[in-house]
């Protein structure tokens, strides 16, 4: 089973860059890849997430995490020749890299009853699948499969929606 090597950019408390690697380790593990992956996560506030909403969306507001994926995947699976694509120093495939406003999770815990460190894993496995080639664009079908495959991520985690925070 591939292993997934997680690099932090930006400032954050400790626990919560150990609950977000578990997060984006889990996520990761969930798909039994035969290949070892890297992701970059900058842990930020509002205003930097804003800025790269603006940046690179032309989205002038703050959201909760962003996501900037790296290769072509489709729901977990892989293109077929994405052997060429490891980085030929670390034999790792990258993944891509996240945003997570550590502000926006923490208000949208307490907006949606549950721990911040719920709203963190769950963001965290959220973008991991936009890396792994999940999407919602549609509120139907690709959003019911996504979602499904997030609370399963989240469930073997011990943060599943229904938990008593």
């Amino acid at each position: 089973m591939g292993k997934l090597k997680v690099e932090f950019r930006g400032d954050g408390p400790d626990g919560a860059k150990r609950l977000i690697r578990l997060a984006a380790k889990a996520a990761f593990a969930s798909f039994d890849y035969s290949f070892d992956g890297e992701v970059y996560i900058e842990l930020t506030d509002d205003n930097g997430i804003r800025a790269y909403n603006r940046d690179f969306r032309e989205i002038d507001r703050a959201t909760d995490v962003l996501s900037f994926p790296l290769n072509d995947f489709y729901r977990g699976k892989p293109i077929p020749d994405y052997p060429h694509l490891l980085d030929p120093v670390t034999g790792l495939l990258p993944l891509g890299d996240m945003v997570i406003s550590l502000e926006r999770a923490a208000a949208q815990a307490k907006e949606y009853g549950h721990s911040a460190a719920r709203e963190c894993a769950y963001l965290t496995v959220h973008s991991m699948l936009h890396l792994l080639g999940y999407d919602h664009v549609d509120e139907g079908a690709e959003k019911a499969v996504m979602r499904a495959k997030e609370e399963a991520i989240l469930s073997v985690m011990g943060l599943s929606r229904t938990m008593d925070d």
